[in-house]
């Protein structure tokens, strides 16, 4: 399944494995809580916040609310301005375009290459494997994706993809791996921040001055005038997107913005949330083709690949007003302690739990356990720009895991879970069944009391209920019921049925 890395075990099991990662927790902890401080502080400063992000939530709203018309729009403000839009209904569909662009424009070189600005998009549809499968070498220019690249990891945020990694690490990957693609790194070289950034501007540079064709994503596309924006922090995408002689833009089809006015709005939200900056270094903005500046080709690839399944659930629709920023990852304490490569796709956190499964479908069990890769505490709400009921839609979707593994089950046999919940209503049903129920749980409470010397709470318990007390303390049943107590020292006060209602 494209987006999904191949061979990633449950949320659970891999969650269980990060978290016995010291290196990877610290690596986390001091990365996510520097950047949450920076965004809290720059969000102090605007006294509207509030009514900021109702006016990203309802641009983005208007947005898949008449998306068939915007998107109509996007397509002749482009076409007009010298574009060629391509359409694509799924992943393989845009990787045979792009790669087909790619190997024409490349047809004669020496060593096919593409340079690419960052993009979740084309690492959604898994671009990259599809251009080296044609024997093109797709080069990320991203610092951090090219960390990614060069140690053959995989990213694990939505902004910073080598955040598990260290500055140690990436000085080692750096040493290792530069010489076999380009430019080695300096033989002297250290882990401070301006060297490592100094050796990976130096080895991309001859990349950029080299390709002839560029790959970007777009963070927002205007349909009023056809104009693409990304939005960086580097200046490694304003070189890919006015370098080469072909430009190829990969979008979502959900990332559009009516007007220029509603983009103003965005442009004001991303940055706060994703860098914790008042305004990001460098905006690059294109409306097709200008002659005698920047690539003088320019194609457009507008990628459903689900968006559509998306759109038609009138409550997980909302994810698609996602902006990417990452400020749900940064706030979950979840992904703070687990970290990106736990969800298996190239969207982690708490927007890749809800998004994941509704792009690709919930029928792998890695999609059925995203779902409950959360507390609920909320966090991710309150730090979204544009206002995702994140919550809410992890809910919905155990709502929806539960029904599939309703239907699927297919023989009428009930699950174990549903034979549970429908003892427990059977026993909430009747008043007497309840009592006659905590009664029994009283005797079994001050049994567990003598054999656990007066503990409140039982260790591991045995199969099945060893499924529950694996990752919790389970209570101890209690040695008397409230029932039981209200007789006990209610029964010779004369007035006790007066104050009833007060107990």
């Amino acid at each position: 399944m494209t987006g999904t890395f191949v061979g990633m075990p449950t949320f659970p099991v891999a969650a269980r494995r990060a978290v016995a990662d010291t290196q990877l927790r610290r690596n986390l902890g001091h990365a996510t809580a520097t950047i949450r401080a920076k965004r809290a502080a720059v969000v102090a400063e605007v006294d509207d916040w509030e009514a900021r992000r109702v006016k990203g939530a309802e641009a983005k709203d208007r947005v898949l609310a008449h998306l068939d018309t915007y998107l109509l729009q996007l397509e002749e403000r482009l076409t007009d301005a010298g574009a060629t839009v391509h359409w694509a209904r799924d992943a393989e569909e845009a990787n045979a375009i792009v790669v087909a662009i790619a190997r024409e424009r490349t047809s004669g070189d020496a060593t096919p290459e593409v340079v690419k600005v960052k993009s979740m998009a084309t690492q959604e549809i898994g671009l990259n494997e599809a251009l080296e499968a044609a024997g093109i070498h797709a080069w990320e220019t991203d610092l951090a994706e090219l960390i990614v690249q060069l140690g053959d990891d995989l990213p694990s945020h939505i902004l910073v993809p080598a955040i598990h990694r260290n500055r140690a690490e990436v000085r080692e990957i750096f040493h290792r791996e530069m010489g076999r693609v380009g430019r080695p790194a300096p033989d002297d070289l250290t882990d401070e921040p301006a060297r490592l950034a100094e050796a990976a501007r130096l080895h991309l540079r001859e990349k950029f001055l080299r390709a002839r064709v560029a790959v970007s994503g777009a963070n927002f596309a205007v349909a009023e005038t056809g104009t693409l924006v990304v939005v960086e922090s580097e200046g490694n995408g304003r070189m890919c997107l006015t370098l080469p002689e072909t430009l190829v833009s990969v979008v979502g089809i959900e990332k559009l913005v009516p007007t220029w006015e509603d983009l103003a709005v965005f442009m004001e939200l991303l940055p706060r949330s994703s860098t914790g900056e008042r305004m990001n270094p460098y905006t690059s903005m294109w409306t097709g083709r200008t002659p005698g500046d920047g690539p003088q080709e320019v194609h457009v690839v507008l990628v459903d690949n689900g968006r559509t399944n998306v759109l038609a659930d009138v409550v997980g629709r909302q994810a698609l007003r996602c902006i990417r920023c990452s400020a749900c990852l940064n706030v979950c304490p979840v992904y703070e302690r687990v970290g990106g490569h736990a969800y298996g796709s190239v969207y982690p956190g708490p927007i890749g739990a809800v998004l994941g499964p509704q792009l690709r479908g919930r029928q792998g069990a890695l999609e059925q356990s995203l779902p409950y890769a959360s507390t609920l505490c909320g966090a991710c709400f309150d730090a979204c720009p544009v206002r995702i009921e994140i919550p809410d839609l992890l809910v919905h979707l155990r709502t929806k895991v539960v029904d599939d593994h309703r239907v699927s089950n297919g023989r009428g046999v009930p699950t174990a879970e549903a034979l549970a919940m429908k003892v427990g209503a059977w026993t909430f049903a009747e008043a007497g069944r309840l009592e006659k129920a905590q009664n029994a749980s009283t005797l079994a409470g001050r049994a567990a009391g003598r054999l656990l010397g007066g503990r409140a709470t039982l260790g591991r318990l045995p199969w099945p209920l060893s499924a529950w007390s694996e990752a919790r303390d389970a209570p101890g049943p209690p040695k008397e019921t409230f029932r039981q107590w209200w007789a006990r020292t209610h029964d010779d006060d004369p007035g006790r049925q007066g104050r009833g209602g007060d107990a």
